[in-house]
């Protein structure tokens, strides 16, 4: 009978099988499931179905008659197809099934098939492509212009630069380093009136300070030994559209002065030039410097800054983004295997249990860099702890060992004491509820995405 608990696909199951009885049989088994199916005898029977019908999975044999299982895989795969894929095979090995979920087959069953594991490994992987289809759909309920965040903290920064975004009056971000600034800037610009103009990024730090006034406002010819050509500068290359200005607490103070004048009369002057042009720009400024201070040591303009300060955000750190580290992760996962060309279904426990417990002092800019060298990293579709940083592997191993100590002198010395971070247990509680809330409250399907038993659950439910 079917599983009235479980939400059963729209979409139908693709059997590729050529031995008539063993098809006949997972047709049967599955139905009986209540799965709708598809069959095939061949890939390339696979092949003429899947190009004009939909299908939720394809379960496919390796050894049949012209085209193998594993060059369908690798065929789909080349095309850009997602659909799911489980391998079955008689002759199964590590090496292939090592070589299967390289090449993007979600599961990999051998013969004799299993039937009850066979209907648990179709369900994993529809359940698991549902999961991340909502996390992807909720992902972009709670971005702003591809920037992840469902912290209180950040969607009141997306509120916030939403309503900011249409004015012309001048930005300032304020942030620690590796928050995401410029992703901000690009954003609101993105959001702005301004958005069909060119946005223009300069990193104040980068320019020397000789050459910072011709960069930011051009320079006519013979202006200067060099200056063969006459230039246009950031402004007027920005001009129509936005221009941010990174790190402006290390712009020398003799040229805040101008940048104040250009705001101010919305012209610049090009270096030898005679007259003045009009420009047209929104300037966006960022800094993690504390300009207050900056202002007290006689290194930033007291006049700039509250020009820039018209309109102010701040961008929260990591540690102050509750949860959307768990966001964040997914994402940058799916980010840098789509640059690499590769396919990462999976994600070690372990691995997972360390990027949430790292405390990222670098940030976004830091988990990003982690993930990067992760997915590169990262071999037969699985990102490994072993592929992760090694600080923070070793954060991840400190901070178990600092948990169990902890609990240990508090037994031994009568008293219950909590360490500033959460233990494992405490991560682990608060990921079964975030996949208890993604299926809907239904405990089954939660033990089974999670690969552990029903009563497991019950019982760590109950220790809650």
């Amino acid at each position: 009978m079917p599983d009235t608990e479980r939400e059963m696909p729209a979409l139908p199951l693709l059997i590729v099988e050529d031995d008539p009885a063993i098809l006949e049989l997972l047709e049967e088994e599955l139905a009986d499931a209540g799965y709708p199916t598809l069959a095939a005898s061949s890939a390339e029977q696979a092949l003429a179905t899947l190009s004009h019908s939909e299908v939720a999975l394809v379960i496919s044999d390796v050894r049949l008659p012209g085209i193998d299982g594993m060059q369908l895989l690798e065929r789909l795969r080349r095309e850009g197809s997602a659909v799911g894929f489980i391998v079955i095979t008689a002759f199964g090995t590590i090496d292939q099934a090592v070589e299967a979920l390289k090449q993007g087959a979600d599961d990999f069953l051998t013969k004799p098939l299993d039937l009850e594991g066979l209907r648990e490994a179709v369900y994993r992987v529809l359940e698991s492509r549902r999961l991340a289809s909502r996390l992807a759909c909720d992902g972009a309920a709670n971005s702003f212009h591809g920037i992840v965040g469902e912290s209180e903290a950040m969607q009141s920064l997306f509120h916030d630069a939403a309503r900011l975004a249409d004015s012309d009056a001048p930005m300032l971000l304020l942030g620690e380093s590796g928050t995401g600034k410029e992703l901000m800037a690009r954003a609101v610009h993105a959001e702005s009136p301004r958005r069909d103009g060119p946005f223009v990024a300069v990193n104040c730090a980068s320019i020397p300070a000789e050459l910072m006034e011709s960069e930011f406002f051009g320079h006519v010819k013979g202006a200067f030994t060099g200056a063969d050509d006459a230039r246009q500068g950031l402004f007027q290359a920005a001009s129509g559209g936005s221009l941010f200005l990174d790190e402006i607490g290390e712009m020398p103070i003799a040229l805040q002065a101008k940048l104040l004048r250009a705001l101010q009369e919305k012209s610049v002057r090009p270096v030898g030039a005679e007259r003045e042009e009009a420009v047209d720009v929104r300037i966006i400024a960022a800094t993690h410097r504390h300009l207050e201070q900056e202002i007290e040591e006689g290194h930033f303009r007291s006049d700039l800054f509250y020009r820039l300060e018209t309109f102010s955000l701040r961008i929260p750190p990591l540690r102050e983004r509750e949860g959307d580290i768990e966001r964040l992760i997914p994402a940058l996962i799916d980010k840098h295997a789509g640059q690499q060309e590769k396919r990462i279904a999976r994600i070690e426990p372990a691995a997972l249990e360390a990027l949430l417990g790292y405390a990222y002092p670098g940030n976004v800019r830091e988990l990003e860099n982690a993930i990067m060298r992760a997915v590169t990293l990262a071999e037969a579709g699985q990102l490994c702890h072993a592929d992760l940083p090694q600080r923070i592997r070793e954060q991840g191993e400190r901070r178990r060992r600092t948990c169990r100590e902890t609990r240990a002198e508090g037994v031994l010395a009568g008293t219950a004491t909590r360490a500033d971070w959460p233990s494992l247990e405490e991560v682990e509680k608060r990921y079964i509820r975030k996949v208890l809330a993604a299926t809907g409250g239904n405990k089954r399907r939660t033990a089974e995405v999670l690969g552990i038993a029903r009563r497991t659950l019950y019982r760590r439910l109950d220790e809650e």
